[in-house]
Parts: C-alpha cells; structure tokens; sequence
C-alpha cells in the first residue's frame, strides 16, 4: 500500500499540496549530462545535486515498462523500428549509451524496475512520465501504476505520476489512486480546471515557451502548483520561479543549482 504523504488534488478555491517538491527537477534524468533516461542519467542527476528527477516510461510488445521517450528506437538507440514492436529481450540487446559519448557505449534500455531500485538505493523523488504508445494509454498507465504500488516502499521517496494521456492518467488513478497525479499539456488548456478535477490531478504540467508570466502568477494564486519544462538556464528559472512556478525541469540540473 502507498502511503498517505500529504499530496492533495486540486480544487477550486483551495491549494493542492505538494510536500517536499524540489524547484529543480532533472529532465530524463540529466539529459544534457547522461543519455536520457537510463541508469546512467538517474546516478548522473543525483550526482549533480538533484532531490528530483523525470523519466518517461513505455511499454515493450511483451507489456514490461522501461524507460524510452520515443515511440521509435533510433534516436536513443542502436535500434530501428517502434518500441511497441520490440520485446524487453531485444531491446535489452540494444545500446543506449553510445550515441550520447563514448564513454556510455553499453548503457542498455533499463526496466521500471530497475529504475526504482537505483531511486531507492540513492533516495531521489521521482515524477514518472506514462508516455504510451498509441493505443495502449489504458495498459500503460495500469502497467506504470502497478509496478510503483508494489514496489514502491511505504517510507520510500515522493512519487508523481503525470502525462498528456487522460486515459493513462485515468487508468493509473483506478489502479493506484494514492499516487499522486500531474497533468501534462503544452499551453494552458481552455478546460484546464475541469481536466484536473475529473482527473484529480495535483499538480499542472506546462511548456514554459507557452505560458505568460502573467498567466503563471494567476494560476500560482489559484493555488495550482504549475511544473514547467525544459528550462535550462538559471535566469529563465528564477523568473518562472518568481512568478509563481513550483518548479522547472531541466536538462542541466547542475547549471540551475549553481545559479539559483
């Protein structure tokens, strides 16, 4: 069972609680540092002072969560074709270092699982992205949700789930409705409070390029604690901080630290 740790939805004329959220967050682990989200980016992230970090969670053909961001492989990877396609075994033959530097060559597509035990063993938060493939919102976010509330230790580090799939997001709160949600859109949707209602959603997730500062200072009065990605300079993050932002996400965790 997961804990009860004080988050809270939100809702109109309150404020959602958020304990313990750090302002920043690593994007993919440290992506401008790591290959993004691999074992490599999570220890990379923790060993350039973040409390927090992002990663995005698929499914294989074979329904195991590991972490990749595209619905393809070749980016990220030795690989060609959709994840979707792949089973955990090949892609575990895949390299997901080398392409990032020389020195990650053989950093292999890592598992929820194993994500979760180097979060432990190094006690880092974790905003965990359900990124599905198309057609499988549902299974995605029952996968993601189901792994966090079995292994995830009642005492253990602050989790939050969020992403741009209502049904994911919907799926994950039937199947473990003690984790906390964040809802992830580009810009303000129009139907922003309605969407976090239905969803209970504790936290807003939203592209910095697209919000006003005007428009963040209203939400933050609103009580929404708003996320906002990627931001990887310390001047743009202390003005979205400023303004009223919970945190931001970052590529250069360390480049943010250094200037906050």
């Amino acid at each position: 069972m997961m804990r009860e740790d004080g988050w809270q939805p939100w809702s109109p004329g309150g404020q959602s609680a958020t304990p313990d959220l750090s302002p920043v967050i690593g994007h993919r682990g440290a992506a401008a540092r790591a290959p993004e989200n691999t074992l490599a980016g999570l220890r990379k992230a923790h060993e350039l002072g973040a409390r927090w970090v992002e990663f995005d969670v698929m499914l294989t053909k074979d329904g195991v969560p590991v972490l990749i961001h595209d619905e393809t492989l070749e980016r990220t990877t030795s690989g060609r074709g959709r994840v979707a396609d792949h089973t955990l075994a090949e892609l575990r033959a895949l390299d997901a270092g080398a392409w990032f530097a020389p020195a990650f060559a053989g950093e292999r597509v890592p598992t929820l699982e194993e994500a979760i035990a180097v979060l432990l063993e190094l006690g880092l938060h974790a905003n965990v992205e359900i990124k599905p493939a198309k057609g499988r919102e549902v299974a995605t976010g029952e996968a993601v949700a189901r792994m966090l509330a079995r292994t995830w230790p009642t005492d253990g580090p602050r989790l939050l789930l969020s992403s741009f799939e209502h049904p994911a997001l919907e799926a994950a709160r039937r199947t473990a409705p003690s984790i906390p949600r964040g809802l992830l859109a580009e810009e303000l949707p129009a139907d922003w409070e309605e969407a976090l209602q239905a969803l209970d959603c504790a936290t807003l997730h939203l592209d910095h390029a697209k919000v006003s500062l005007a428009t963040l200072h209203l939400l933050a009065e609103r009580g929404v604690p708003v996320l906002l990605y990627t931001v990887n300079t310390a001047t743009r993050a202390a003005e979205l901080l400023k303004s009223g932002a919970a945190a931001v996400f970052t590529d250069a965790p360390d480049t943010l630290l250094a200037g906050l």
